[in-house]
């Protein structure tokens, strides 16, 4: 049933990915300058002091993978009637939104390498998001597991 706990859970890491796909990732302010560096699911900019783009560069690929993974997220609600393919997709997903995080993490230091920044910057909601919607999808396996639990008791009963 589409009703179940781990469907929510699983809408939420959609939602989690559609707020990484629209919202910033981070931010890198340069203090002298007064410019800075931003990364957002699309593209990484550098602003001067006016907020004019004087650098942009696509990133793509992390706005495909936010969006493959919220798919992969809304796929999973609709195989509640297959809990083992469910958990397999669900794996997947979990696997796709780690090397999210990584892909972020290590754009961004290499940013703050070239640039030689003193700090790390900030993450932003988008970033957040994706380390939500990690908790929401292994939340959403614990639930599965439970019902699979529940019907192999039943099972033995009869």
């Amino acid at each position: 049933m589409i009703q179940r706990v781990q469907s929510i859970f699983l809408l939420l890491v959609a939602i989690a990915m559609g707020l990484t796909l629209g919202m910033g990732l981070w931010v890198q302010d340069i203090g002298s300058s007064g410019g800075s560096w931003t990364l957002d699911a699309f593209f990484m900019k550098q602003l001067d002091a006016s907020g004019e783009i004087m650098i942009s560069t696509s990133n793509w690929y992390i706005g495909a993978i936010a969006a493959f993974v919220g798919l992969l997220a809304i796929i999973s609600i609709f195989q509640y009637r297959n809990r083992a393919r469910q958990m397999m997709i669900n794996m997947i997903n979990s696997l796709f939104m780690v090397g999210l995080v990584a892909i972020v993490f290590l754009t961004t230091n290499g940013v703050n390498k070239d640039i030689g920044a003193m700090d790390n910057g900030t993450y932003q909601v988008g970033f957040w998001a994706i380390l939500a919607a990690m908790v929401c999808n292994m939340l959403a396996n614990r639930f599965i597991r439970k019902d699979e639990a529940l019907i192999k008791s039943v099972d033995r009963i009869r």
